[in-house]
């Protein structure tokens, strides 16, 4: 299955949140943006790509569920990266819980009161 910008406008419609939700760009690739924070974003082959606490993310990739994400030489501690299912409706019900758990996490990080806008976690 191929993965464009309108399945993340998707999974980002799908999301719980008291505020609003902004499509920006990471490493030119869309994402979506709480408090001008990225939460999650589409990365190469077709993966979405989540910031979750470390300990969940240690979980998933050990699970099998997700890769660890790897920048220049650097892995991430708390990014993993969530291939996608055949199908698009498979591939939204399982990233769309991944990228709320992202969403929920990258909120508590970043407080009430602080809009770092135009900033990525």
């Amino acid at each position: 299955m191929t993965v464009d910008a309108q399945l993340l406008d998707e999974v980002a419609a799908r999301l719980v949140h008291d505020e609003p939700l902004t499509i920006g760009t990471m490493f030119r690739s869309p994402g979506i943006r709480a408090r001008g924070k990225i939460v999650a974003f589409l990365g190469h082959d077709d993966r979405l790509i989540v910031k979750l606490p470390r300990e969940r993310a240690v979980a998933l990739v050990a699970q099998g569920d997700a890769q660890e994400v790897t920048m220049g030489t650097r892995t991430m501690r708390e990014w993993i990266a969530v291939p996608a299912r055949s199908d698009r409706e498979s591939t939204l019900a399982r990233w769309t819980p991944l990228a709320q758990e992202a969403l929920d996490h990258v909120v508590s990080l970043v407080g009430d009161d602080e809009t770092d806008v135009g900033a990525g976690l």
